[in-house]
């Protein structure tokens, strides 16, 4: 079970690509235009993902972050964003590789919650959540696409053609 958390952490990196991608095929003004959704736009969700990221690997690591708020808008071009995307992502690879290799996937992480309480749940649990966040917005801009002339990609696990590990 422990390798599935490998797996989802290379899955996560197939399917930004494959978003940013497509993303990058809007024009700008496709890419930024107001939408009805919990961030309001495209690049505000993408932003959103990464922000949470920063601030879960900051958990996870013990580094903490510097995220005010889960809104946070960390780039203000798409450009920028996708870099930073690509850096979290080797981040988050990586991350996982060391908790699978330590064991320490029933270890309890003690953090902060934004709201300043704070909180104890398993690595396992943590880890987890992340992948289903990553899902749940990579659908919403999925959604988004679905509404330019830009055809979303098939983000799904099944589709993830899997590497020998």
């Amino acid at each position: 079970m422990d390798t599935n958390f490998r797996t989802l952490s290379r899955w996560t990196v197939w399917a930004n690509e494959r978003l940013y991608d497509a993303c990058g095929a809007l024009t700008d003004d496709e890419y930024i235009l107001s939408r009805a959704c919990a961030f309001g736009s495209i690049h505000r969700t993408l932003n959103h993902l990464l922000a949470a990221d920063r601030i879960w690997l900051g958990r996870l690591t013990g580094e903490g972050h510097s995220i005010p708020s889960m809104d946070t808008e960390l780039y203000e071009d798409f450009v920028s964003l996708r870099a930073a995307r690509i850096a979290e992502d080797r981040r988050i690879v990586s991350l996982v590789d060391e908790i699978v290799a330590n064991g320490d996937l029933d270890e309890d992480l003690h953090y902060t919650s934004m709201d300043g309480k704070p909180q104890l749940l398993p690595r396992r649990l943590v880890l987890s959540h992340l992948f289903l966040h990553h899902a749940h917005h990579r659908g919403q801009v999925h959604t988004l696409l679905s509404q330019t002339k830009v055809p979303p990609p098939a983000l799904d696990l099944t589709y993830y053609p899997r590497p020998a590990e």
